[in-house]
């Protein structure tokens, strides 16, 4: 589904992403950790055609991605921000729908597909039609995800979208994720800080510092890795959720 060869980004005389390959298989999970800084966010940018390589090919289901064919390739492609990143100014149902108006669906099929999505994520209806300050960070964040998913892309990328929320939220929202990525069947390539989300959502965990990648494989292949970084990294969560009990799902 998704496919970088050598690709390189730098932002003036920093390097923030060094050349980098890797291929994510179409209906799998992977999940992206590591220290913040470390180049995770900006990969999703460059799959998104939001940010152009220095260097190297990305392509998406085939599409290469490049600023001629950066539109196309972001409506095969769900995009799921910390807080849900909806317009103030919109209902919920109106930040949902936009794009799909945007590109002609008749109002029958519009609402439809809210109504699937809303039982989907599990919010209740006629919150829909209240502004995001009307939200719970919850409610805002399970608006963002049925954005992402009105046009059945298959393709979903998530920037730390539960970074924002109290534990008790966080914890029955991974859950109701995991439930969504199994139902749907979709290619997720998603951010985290913990590894415990990272072990309940992905399939793959991808462990990333100063812009290039030190491990990539299962959960039990991070937490046997013989590099220093990786055993580091993983201790160190351990640790947290040791002292603080409760707070990680």
């Amino acid at each position: 589904m998704v496919t970088l060869e050598g690709v390189e980004k730098r932002f003036g005389g920093r390097l923030v992403l060094a050349p980098t390959t890797l291929t994510v298989a179409a209906r799998t999970s992977l999940a992206l950790l590591g220290p913040s800084g470390c180049g995770k966010s900006t990969l999703l940018r460059l799959i998104l055609g939001l940010l152009v390589p220095d260097a190297g090919h990305l392509s998406v289901a085939g599409t290469p991605v490049t600023p001629a064919t950066a539109i196309q390739v972001r409506r095969r492609i769900g995009y799921v921000i910390q807080d849900g990143g909806l317009f103030p100014h919109l209902t919920a149902k109106d930040n949902v729908a936009l794009l799909a108006r945007h590109l002609g669906w008749q109002p029958p099929r519009v609402t439809e597909r809210l109504g699937e999505l809303a039982v989907l994520v599990r919010l209740e209806p006629s919150l829909l039609e209240r502004y995001p300050a009307e939200l719970s960070g919850g409610e805002r964040q399970r608006v963002g995800i049925m954005r992402a998913l009105m046009l059945d892309p298959p393709l979903l990328l998530l920037d730390e979208p539960m970074g924002a929320l109290d534990p008790m939220v966080r914890a029955r929202l991974q859950h109701d994720l995991k439930r969504i990525f199994a139902e749907l069947e979709k290619t997720v390539i998603f951010v985290t800080h913990s590894l415990d989300e990272a072990a309940l959502l992905g399939d793959e965990v991808l462990l990333m510092r100063d812009g290039r990648v030190i491990q990539r494989g299962t959960m039990r292949d991070l937490e046997t890795a013989a590099d220093p970084f990786t055993r580091e990294f993983v201790e160190v969560q351990r640790g947290a959720r040791s002292a603080a009990p409760g707070l990680e799902a």
